[in-house]
């Protein structure tokens, strides 16, 4: 089940604090990468201040008291989903990383967890779309217009269906990664993302 991030008094009511005595493991995905990003506990009110605010709070069994991460280093977790395991004991929570998640200043709390490249480059591309920052070809795609995106989609569409008949495997592998990252800049110049495609071949699936 998912619980929206807003206060749910009916989804709290289904959950097992009995048996880690008041306290709920919560591990923390990366939501567009879903990269494990670290494991934190939760109690009834903290899980409550999570959905209110939608930015991650734990209980730290260290400090006794309800910690929200990023309250001091500003590197928030915004909180896009909450899913309860089958036993209604532990939670899975996609959220976006405001900054590194780890004190250490690793993405991650836990060294060399796998992550989606391509999920995470499409946040990149978001991120540039917003802040349009000089020098960078990605701004300058935006800056062309949707047209000009869109013949580079084509230009590299072709490119990619030449090298699979004519080349060897790395020149594919070359175009393909050109195109992918260009097709992901188009759907950003649309107000679409990587996820949206997704939920479409996923919808297909089904």
């Amino acid at each position: 089940m998912s619980i929206d991030v807003r206060p749910s008094p009916q989804a709290l009511e289904t959950l097992d604090w009995d048996k880690g005595e008041g306290l709920l493991p919560a591990v923390v995905q990366d939501a567009d990468t879903l990269q494990v990003l670290m494991l934190g506990y939760v109690s009834a009110e903290s899980l409550a201040a999570t959905l209110a605010i939608g930015h991650m709070t734990f209980f730290s069994r260290s400090k006794q008291r309800l910690w929200t991460k990023g309250e001091q280093s500003g590197n928030v977790l915004v909180v896009q989903s909450i899913s309860v395991d089958c036993d209604a004991d532990t939670l899975l929570v996609l959220a976006r990383p405001a900054g590194p998640t780890c004190h250490t200043g690793a993405e991650s709390c836990f060294d060399g967890a796998p992550r989606d490249f391509l999920g995470g480059l499409d946040q990149l591309v978001a991120v540039r779309e917003a802040l349009r920052p000089s020098g960078s070809y990605t701004t300058s795609l935006f800056e062309g217009g949707i047209r000009r995106i869109a013949q580079k989609v084509g230009e590299e569409g072709v490119e990619t269906a030449l090298a699979a008949v004519a080349q060897e495997d790395e020149a594919l592998l070359g175009e393909a990664a050109d195109l992918l990252y260009h097709l992901l800049v188009l759907l950003r110049a649309r107000g679409l993302s990587l996820e949206d495609a997704r939920d479409v071949l996923e919808k297909r699936h089904r």
